[in-house]
């Protein structure tokens, strides 16, 4: 039997896996020092500023924290003047920092899982975070060089950090999150994407390729099928997140050795507060009937593991897991993993 690091591998790169790689059993997300700096809002807080100086609140029963961007806080009030609202937070970090995270990063058991740094938010995220959704697709088109200067900015700014973080803590994989569109759509055509935003990430994913991370995983939990070609452009392995809307069967058996897709039970439909252990478990396995464990990881859509509502996640575990047993003939007691949360400070 494979460990669950070879076999996520497998499946990411449409190989030979024994089962359906389990979720996020073979990643362990780490972050690094720009965290501590930066102040990101716990469930039920609001108006946390970070370090960028975008304004986030995390309302209860939500997967995360969210911008505000109600007019006296939006970062950007002008995109012809963006540089004078725009500033970089400092990666200058005290070595004791980077010391600690690499303890953490040292500590993972690399015959069973990548130790895969953090990094989030995306391009495209950070773009609208500091000037708002709405406002940033407009100056996409109607401002385009502004935005492809303020893009610019943010890219150096990623690959300064590349730098620090392959230098320092030495990942084996990298977790980069990016939404680039809604359940049913994308946020922008395909070739907007591909003008603005391809090209960047080619640089920023292709540094960690060269750096010792082995894998490149994307987070966007979204529709997204017309950017599928784009990621693999990108260099991306595994596209995290993908929703059920992707009609991920045919997605897979269509991308498979090209690029790894990891998600297909969207939040909407598993983490909800009326969850039902037997429905999850028959909805996991009538969608598994349906795909191959080559390019398709079963996973929840959100970025990270863990659920909103307590129970959830662990239960699509178990589902998998029978699912394993008795389709594949893995045998239940050789099913281990690293477990889902973690005391030492540094891990996700």
């Amino acid at each position: 039997m494979l460990t669950a690091r070879e076999n996520y591998y497998q499946a990411a790169k449409g190989l030979n896996p024994d089962r359906f790689a389990n979720q996020y059993e073979a990643l362990r997300l780490c972050m690094h020092p720009g965290y501590l700096h930066s102040p990101s809002p716990k469930p039920g807080e609001e108006n946390i500023v970070n370090a960028w100086g975008v304004t986030n609140s995390y309302p209860l029963g939500s997967p995360g924290g969210f911008p505000v961007h109600t007019p006296d806080k939006i970062v950007i009030k002008d995109i012809e003047n963006w540089k004078e609202y725009v500033k970089a937070p400092s990666l200058d970090f005290p070595q004791e920092e980077w010391d600690m995270f690499r303890e953490v990063y040292d500590s993972v058991d690399t015959t069973q899982a990548y130790k895969a740094v953090f990094v989030a938010p995306g391009l495209f995220e950070q773009c609208h975070h500091l000037g708002e959704i709405q406002n940033t697709l407009i100056n996409l088109t109607c401002y385009p060089d502004e935005m492809e200067e303020l893009i610019k900015y943010l890219t150096e700014y990623e690959l300064r950090l590349a730098e620090l973080i392959c230098d320092k803590l030495k990942p084996d994989a990298l977790f980069h999150h990016d939404d680039f569109g809604s359940r049913t759509n994308l946020f922008m055509p395909p070739d907007v994407w591909e003008e603005f935003y391809v090209p960047a990430y080619k640089q920023i994913y292709g540094y960690y390729k060269t750096h010792g991370c082995e894998l490149v995983i994307h987070h966007s939990d979204s529709y997204g099928v017309p950017l599928v070609p784009y990621l693999v452009e990108m260099g991306i392995d595994v596209w995290q997140g993908c929703m059920s809307s992707n009609d991920l069967p045919n997605l897979t058996r269509e991308w498979c050795g090209k690029i790894g897709f990891m998600g297909g039970f969207d939040g909407a439909d598993f983490d909800k507060a009326d969850w039902d252990a037997e429905d999850i478990h028959k909805r996991v396995y009538e969608f598994l009937d349906q795909c191959d464990p080559k390019a398709f990881i079963p996973c929840v859509g959100q970025g990270g593991p863990g659920s909103i509502y307590d129970g959830v996640y662990e239960a699509i575990l178990a589902a998998i897991d029978d699912y394993n047993v008795e389709k594949f003939g893995i045998k239940r007691e050789e099913i281990t993993r690293l477990p889902l949360q973690f005391e030492k400070k540094g891990y996700m």
